[in-house]
């Protein structure tokens, strides 16, 4: 028995290191697109992951209820719109580390140092390639030209994806000019809104519509299990604003019970390592410009994005959501 008590108080003293330095993570992401990355932090690092799934709205308000009383360490969501709504609802903190303001490019954080960016995906035209041509496109604008009517598919405007892109479209076209483009988007369509991307992808192969807006991974992924569909991918407004990007990203709690453990992460996730792993689980672009794209994401090719700060998308959402209800996009 002597011999087991201090067996007993080695395990204890280990048990409450590795408490001390566990992070907790609410995350919005999947489980396999998150879960090998917090297994290699362990790894590395030795300090676990203890890591709660959901959608991030109820994550958000979960975050709000809990107040000081939360055991999150880290909330890691997709899209700025929802990263720029958590941080102004004051569930994040605002940090300060050269480490990600050196990996991480400005446009892709929140100014005020609340989250950053980790993984990018470009909302992008897709079209049916025995119907279209690539020089019959340049623009999203140009898809409310009464020469695509009937022949545009879109995901519903109830997704944030859609609402973050219309703000995107009137931080630089201004409101007026966005409406009269989500207008003639509305006026264009083939058939009604789908309720997501692969959707959208399905009717374009079917021939049910010719062209459509849709995220990259969405088109990788239905490529890899389509690899004969006739579907491109073409990159809008090279001649001008760019290609609309957007993350997926992450920030440190302000009411946080491991800090430092959660900026190591944070770290750690922006880190050339953990980027490859990020982003190529779900065919995304790395949101650390020092590291190479996945092999199938860089076939698609290169292309000039739009250097405006994510966080506008945030800041201008609801904004977008009336716009897109003036204009009959439903």
């Amino acid at each position: 028995m002597r011999r087991l008590i201090p067996l007993i108080a080695l395990a204890l003293t280990a048990f409450s290191v590795s408490a001390a330095d566990e992070v907790v993570v609410y995350s919005a992401r999947k489980d396999h697109l998150i879960k090998p990355l917090f297994d290699a932090f362990t790894a590395e690092t030795g300090i676990p992951v203890r890591f709660i799934t959901d959608k991030e709205g109820p994550l958000l308000e979960r975050l709000k209820a809990e107040g000081s009383n939360t055991p999150a360490d880290m909330l890691v969501t997709v899209d700025a719109g929802n990263l720029w709504q958590a941080a102004e609802t004051g569930v994040l903190a605002p940090v300060k580390s050269e480490v990600l303001e050196r990996n991480i490019p400005a446009s892709l954080r929140d100014p005020g140092g609340q989250w950053f960016g980790l993984s990018v995906r470009a909302r992008t035209l897709v079209y049916n390639s025995e119907r279209v041509r690539a020089g019959d496109l340049s623009t999203y604008e140009g898809l409310a030209a009464p020469s695509w009517k009937g022949r545009v598919c879109l995901r519903t405007s109830k997704k944030v994806y859609n609402q973050s892109l219309v703000a995107a479209m009137i931080a630089r076209l201004g409101e007026p000019e966005a409406e009269r483009v989500v207008h003639g988007w509305v006026e264009n369509l083939a058939t009604e809104p789908f309720a997501d991307d692969t959707k959208v992808l399905e009717a374009l192969a079917a021939g049910v519509c010719d062209v459509g807006i849709v995220n990259t991974y969405y088109y990788g992924r239905y490529m890899q299990e389509h690899p004969g569909a006739r579907l491109g991918i073409f990159w809008p407004n090279q001649q001008t604003s760019g290609v609309h990007v957007n993350v997926s990203g992450a920030g440190v709690t302000r009411h946080a019970k491991h800090p430092q453990a959660a900026l190591r992460l944070l770290e750690w996730l922006s880190a050339p390592q953990a980027q490859a792993i990020f982003a190529s689980l779900n065919l995304e672009y790395p949101a650390n410009p020092a590291v190479a794209s996945d092999p199938q994401v860089a076939a698609w090719g290169a292309f000039k994005p739009d250097p405006t700060n994510v966080s506008e998308e945030g800041r201008l959402q609801a904004r977008a959501v009336m716009l897109m209800d003036r204009a009959g996009y439903r």
